[in-house]
């Protein structure tokens, strides 16, 4: 993993996001630039959701997120969202789901995640700091469950599966459930 511990519940948490929400996975060797690059271009999505590490740094070539065999950088993350930016459809929700995607620095104080809202995606979810595979996992799966209720806002979502973190015993402190950041349209 390019340097980088293996990440061992993405596998079930894309399951899990699997049976709430129909959608293609790009999981190990499918997760590469030009397959990610080109179904963003073929396909109108409403959310896009990537389970990888990722890197903020203070100057743009060393800000990264993780692919099977190399890395996407900020600005070509920003290029591959910023494609669907006029679709009649644009990305919903994007969510970074491991290691620190959504801290900034000086330069961009949003991190990845920002980056992605400027580029054209309604809202992002990122985290703040590395975060706990299994815990994360949990999270985003209850995360997702409540969106698939229209009258939840995202930042309610986002708030209830925290709570049910909080109320898990081997989850219940500050570090597992309150790095996740949700960038713009939270509604």
């Amino acid at each position: 993993m390019q340097g980088f511990p293996a990440l061992t519940d993405v596998r079930a948490e894309l399951a899990s996001i699997g049976v709430l929400f129909a959608g293609e996975t790009l999981l190990d060797g499918d997760f590469r630039l030009p397959r990610v690059e080109q179904d963003l271009g073929a396909t109108e999505v409403n959310g896009v959701h990537v389970a990888t590490h990722g890197e903020f740094a203070a100057d743009a070539e060393h800000s990264f997120l993780l692919t099977y065999d190399g890395r996407i950088s900020m600005d070509r993350l920003g290029e591959t969202i910023g494609r669907t930016r006029f679709r009649e459809h644009p990305i919903e929700l994007l969510t970074l789901s491991a290691c620190e995607t959504a801290q900034g620095n000086d330069r961009a104080a949003l991190g990845l995640a920002g980056v992605a809202v400027q580029a054209g995606a309604r809202s992002a979810l990122g985290t703040l700091w590395s975060v706990n595979d299994s815990a994360t996992s949990e999270l985003l799966t209850d995360f997702y469950r409540e969106l698939r209720n229209t009258q939840v806002s995202k930042a309610v979502a986002l708030q209830r599966a925290q709570q049910k973190l909080i109320a898990d015993r081997s989850y219940g402190h500050p570090f597992y459930w309150s790095p996740f950041l949700l960038i713009s349209n939270w509604l």
